[in-house]
């Protein structure tokens, strides 16, 4: 067995990344549901208007029925895949986070790169009562780092911790 190389990091630990707020899933479902709503008044308006062509394709509603079966699977499943692999953690010199459900991203976002902060709500997420916090980076590529699915006040309060931060730095 090889002794593992000084300059390599060692791997995060688990247990001490935070979940977003578990009413993040509805509003990810809801928001699916209504792209699946979208794409089946498409693919309905297709078939109704070709309901009597005589190329002899699908059987009527058919692809209506395959379209509303996949969507409301999809509505149903990557919201909770999404929750259960998105995590996050504050640290001393870096925000952490952890997300993806095919391919795993870890995004280390170095506090003292961070130009500004912002905190965001959509329509449904007002509703719930989350939030998103948008950090804004140093650089071109990649320079906005987005955390949904916190309490408005958490967010916030992630905010002003964050803000605290770069403002002792610059000092």
């Amino acid at each position: 067995m090889a002794p593992d190389a000084p300059d390599q990091p060692a791997a995060p630990a688990s247990p001490s990344l935070h979940p977003l707020d578990p009413a993040i899933r509805t509003i990810w479902s809801i928001k699916l549901g209504l792209l699946t709503l979208l794409a089946l008044i498409g693919v309905l308006f297709y078939e109704v208007t070709h309901l009597f062509d005589d190329e002899g394709g699908w059987p009527p509603f058919v692809l209506t029925g395959i379209v509303l079966g996949l969507g409301v699977a999809i509505s149903l499943v990557v919201p909770r895949l999404r929750y259960r692999y998105w995590r996050y953690d504050l640290r001393a010199e870096e925000l952490y986070l952890e997300r993806g459900i095919f391919n795993r991203v870890r995004t280390i976002v170095p506090l003292r790169r961070i130009q500004h902060l912002d905190v965001s709500q959509d329509l449904l997420e007002r509703e719930f009562d989350l939030g998103k916090l948008i950090v804004h980076t140093a650089g071109a590529r990649s320079s906005d780092v987005v955390l949904p699915g916190l309490r408005i006040e958490d967010a916030e309060r992630l905010r002003d911790t964050l803000k605290h931060y770069i403002l002792e730095d610059a000092v």
